[in-house]
């Protein structure tokens, strides 16, 4: 699949248009991994943003006691979007779980160079980014209830 083409179907990046698709597109690199090979792991900083573009990862989260799977992603769907934002440690260990898997790579510093060569590619990145983390934190909070 096309990068555009992907990144079209990603939600963090409604609103682009083919030229805000093409300068993303520009700054991602396609990484293979194999089956269980670890993409990230749970507490390393993140410096960069994954997007599935073909497999399927597997996402876990462990505490004193256990570990225990999350969610499975697949083609579209993202891994890292906070590190967009502020270089945190990671939340969860994610690796493929199908072999070959691919992602598309976005590093923090390109994507914010970016950002301000191009500030209206920044604003609906982070508008979208800051929508979908408000419509998680609602729901969070309305599953406690």
């Amino acid at each position: 699949m096309e990068i555009k083409e992907l990144l079209r179907g990603v939600e963090l990046f409604d609103g682009l248009d083919e030229h805000g698709l093409k300068e993303v597109a520009a700054i991602c690199t396609r990484r293979q991994l194999k089956y269980g090979e670890l993409l990230v792991k749970q507490g390393e900083i993140g410096r960069e943003l994954f997007i599935v573009s073909e497999g399927l990862m597997e996402v876990a989260v462990s505490d004193q006691t256990a570990q225990r799977v999350v969610v499975n992603l697949g083609t579209g769907q993202l891994i890292g979007e906070m590190s967009l934002v502020d270089r945190g440690p990671r939340s969860a260990t994610v690796k493929a779980i199908q072999d070959p898997t691919y992602v598309q790579v976005i590093q923090h510093d390109e994507f914010h160079s970016l950002c301000k060569r191009n500030t209206l590619i920044g604003y609906q990145v982070m508008l979208n980014l800051a929508i979908d983390l408000s419509f998680k934190l609602r729901h969070h909070n309305l599953s406690e209830d």
